[in-house]
């Protein structure tokens, strides 16, 4: 009954198994292996995109700030969410790798709107040299509250995006997620919906740890080298990065994984409502969060149920907290089905 994090399930034998046949013999480093060649290929097939750049890192930090400072001068700006994982969960590595440029929050939820992005995006660039210059705008898919943007919201945005000259970069670490939820080709949801930079994110889908930086704009490839070498994300033993990410391709288990962590999702979501606990996610792919009395969920937890909870878990039991419910690629039915008996119990 482990619902805290995507992050924390462990690593399908698939992407095990690859990473020992990669464990063979001398290779060339830093990408120059046969094996991180096919990759970038691969992957470039699989998004649509012959000519794109494609970079492998080891971290969804890393692929987001890097990806960002090669959209973003240091006297510019970004726009996003007040709840994107690039404000909230990654400790102002945009704004160092972009060299101070800071973020510019768009009021509202999780998901943007087009008409509060177009407002955040009129508020700058109106003071001369003493503000910043507008600079790209970063969507989250799935978003930090479980949501997910439709292809249509997507457009919405990027259309916004493009009236202004601003090039969008799109935070997917959970793009598996969103993309077989919306039953979308990683094509329709990247460069097809207006994005120029997107992350094929892996880490969060089963994978050690890797993330694909996709680059549509291949005048950007050259200066994410310079910077991912920089900021010291280049790994010498890239094949292990390749090796990872070749299994996850391979027989489309980026898919496969997601379907997994979604139905489990669905499962959860469905159970919960029929106990009657109040789903506040509007939309969800593999994450929910629920509001349930403080006493249910200290009772789940006691019954070995692991997740966040907004708030301490000491106090008045009637008092509704928010927890936070995650599903990943390794949750079996069963796990699903004696949490909701748990739930049952407390409520």
């Amino acid at each position: 009954m482990f619902f805290a994090s995507d992050n924390s399930g462990p690593v399908p034998p698939q992407v095990l198994d690859a990473l020992t046949r990669a464990n063979t013999g001398h290779t060339l480093g830093y990408g120059a292996d046969v094996l991180s060649m096919q990759v970038a290929e691969r992957i470039r097939t699989l998004f649509e995109a012959p000519s794109a750049a494609v970079y492998l890192v080891p971290t969804g930090t890393a692929a987001n700030s890097l990806a960002l400072a090669c959209l973003c001068p240091p006297y510019a700006t970004v726009f996003c969410s007040p709840v994107a994982h690039i404000h909230e969960d990654e400790c102002n590595a945009p704004e160092f790798y972009m060299g101070g440029a800071k973020l510019t929050l768009v009021p509202g939820e999780d998901r943007m709107t087009p008409e509060a992005l177009r407002a955040a995006i009129e508020g700058e660039q109106n003071r001369g040299v003493h503000g910043p210059k507008r600079g790209p705008v970063s969507i989250t898919q799935l978003t930090e509250k479980g949501n997910f943007y439709t292809l249509e919201e997507l457009r919405a945005l990027t259309a916004v995006a493009r009236e202004f000259g601003l090039p969008v970069h799109l935070d997917g670490a959970r793009f598996a997620n969103a993309a077989v939820k919306l039953g979308a080709t990683p094509a329709e949801m990247s460069w097809k919906s207006g994005v120029d930079i997107c992350v094929f994110g892996g880490t969060k889908n089963g994978l050690m740890g890797v993330e694909a930086v996709v680059i549509f704009d291949s005048e950007k490839a050259q200066e994410f080298e310079y910077r991912r070498k920089r900021g010291a994300h280049l790994f010498s033993k890239h094949r292990y990065l390749a090796a990872q990410m070749d299994a996850y391709l391979e027989g489309d288990l980026w898919k496969d994984l997601a379907e997994r962590a979604n139905s489990r999702c669905e499962q959860l979501v469905q159970g919960l409502e029929q106990l009657g606990v109040t789903v506040l996610t509007e939309s969800y792919a593999n994450m929910a969060f629920v509001e349930m009395p403080r006493d249910a969920h200290r009772k789940v937890q006691a019954a070995g149920a692991t997740y966040y909870v907004s708030g301490d878990l000491e106090g008045d039991g009637g008092e509704l907290l928010t927890g936070r419910l995650v599903c990943d690629w390794s949750l079996e039915p069963e796990d699903v089905s004696a949490f909701l008996s748990a739930v049952r119990e407390a409520v």
